[in-house]
């Protein structure tokens, strides 16, 4: 917290941690689950617009129907990694996972 005259500003993360919890905690977790599933559904929506396709054409390309690809748009459906990169392919774009352990390993999958 930095304090500018009499005004308080707060970070991100320092907001987050008063109204959502602490790292760790189940609240926290979740939260951040959602978050990461609503990002990746607003990268599959602007990509799949970028390559003027409609949620149906996008379906089609990757075997789903066009319910499916609207439900994964609109954070409503979980996705599996297999359709995730399926769905990619389709638009053509590259996606990169990286996993990182307690221990500092990373593994990364491109």
């Amino acid at each position: 917290m930095k304090t500018h005259g009499k005004i308080k500003s707060y970070s991100l993360n320092e907001m987050i941690d008063k109204h959502v919890g602490k790292k760790g905690t189940t609240e926290r977790t979740v939260f951040e689950s959602e978050l990461q599933k609503e990002v990746l559904a607003e990268m599959i929506k602007r990509t799949r617009k970028k390559r003027n396709l409609t949620q149906a054409e996008l379906g089609e390309m990757v075997g789903v129907k066009k319910s499916q690809i609207s439900k994964l748009e609109n954070g409503v459906n979980n996705i599996t990694i297999d359709t995730l990169i399926k769905i990619f392919k389709a638009l053509k774009a590259k996606i990169n996972f990286t996993i990182q352990f307690d221990d500092n390993v990373n593994l990364s999958y491109s």
